[in-house]
């Protein structure tokens, strides 16, 4: 008889020298403690070295996550993981069905948005519409929202409908005035967006407002020779006044800010506005939020995670995920086909 033993998977990477796993906050730990306590040690290892790969080395991430997956797959936070390193390294198939696995698992949406840039970066722009348009897409915090608006925008340029894309992103948050952690991203899609039907003049001002906003709130990259107000403090998840940094004085301050609170805004009266969430374990792709940016990075292995009393489910969950994603592929290639 032959050897019915399971194949071995593909071999794990290396684990960095100074890596114990611990590295990792109290909600994840509580919820690997539903695995053997080795193997949660070995999981816990490659989803510290997810994290610490993500943004330099996305395809070395994805490999980590998808070894933790080998032993973990039926924790929610590790399919996550696999989810987002498979998103920021490209592959978006292998990122959809992890994001739809842990959709399932965890009941959370908050992946929407790179789920639908997923859908984008698999030529189905239309899907990736369906899924901003959905009734769970409206249950997404502020962040969440705008997160989404880019990728719409994004799939409807994809189409060729620039108008409507460009209106796509005219969301109450964007204003010249304030920075919140996505409006580099939204300030950049908003100058592609004007580009695309003609308005450049415009379109310069936001993106080098997006500079703005950067270095207001602590993330730039680089030194461009940009005036900006200089914040107080790092409010990343909060709205940061980027008033008096503005690239070009001459030009209309914005779709949201209108000229009798021109004044106002720059005394800073509009300080009581809502602060929207921010969206710090999205992470990040073509479109949608960066693994790179405030709302990506930490991600997936070392956001705190309450509740984690439910993690027991997870074995009976992440099974019926498993079917569901083998359901949903079959579909998918069927659309393919089509």
């Amino acid at each position: 008889m032959g050897d019915r033993r399971r194949p071995a998977g593909p071999k794990a990477p290396p684990i960095d020298k100074d890596v114990t796993g611990k590295e990792l906050d109290k909600g994840t730990l509580a919820e690997l403690r539903t695995l053997e306590a080795k193997n949660a040690e070995r999981v816990a290892q490659h989803l510290v070295m997810a994290g610490r790969y993500l943004d330099e080395d996305p395809r070395r991430a994805f490999e980590h996550a998808s070894a933790a997956a080998q032993s973990g797959g039926r924790v929610s936070l590790v399919r996550e993981a696999v989810g987002v390193a498979a998103y920021a390294a490209g592959e978006y198939a292998a990122a959809l069905r992890e994001l739809r696995t842990f959709r399932r698992i965890s009941g959370s949406n908050i992946h929407l948005p790179l789920m639908a840039d997923s859908e984008r970066g698999l030529g189905r722009p239309e899907k990736a519409l369906e899924l901003a348009r959905s009734e769970e897409a409206s249950s997404l915090d502020t962040s969440g929202k705008v997160e989404m608006a880019i990728v719409a925008a994004g799939a409807l340029g994809d189409l060729e409908r620039f108008d409507e894309a460009l209106a796509a992103l005219e969301v109450p948050q964007l204003d010249l005035t304030k920075g919140f952690s996505f409006s580099p991203r939204l300030f950049r899609a908003y100058g592609e967006a004007l580009t695309n039907v003609g308005r450049e003049g415009e379109a310069d001002t936001w993106f080098a407002q997006a500079v703005v906003a950067e270095r207001a709130l602590g993330i730039a990259d680089d030194e461009d020779d940009v005036e900006f107000y200089d914040v107080e403090e790092d409010l990343e998840d909060e709205e940061t006044s980027l008033d008096g940094g503005y690239a070009d004085d001459d030009v209309d301050r914005g779709a949201r800010t209108d000229a009798d609170d021109d004044e106002a805004s720059r005394a800073g009266t509009e300080s009581d506005d809502e602060t929207p969430s921010s969206a710090d374990d999205a992470e990040t792709g073509s479109t949608a939020v960066d693994p790179s940016a405030p709302e990506a990075e930490a991600p997936v292995v070392s956001e705190a995670r309450e509740g984690a009393d439910d993690a027991g489910r997870n074995d009976a969950d992440g099974a019926s995920a498993d079917r569901d994603d083998a359901d949903q592929d079959r579909a998918d290639r069927e659309d393919a086909g089509q």
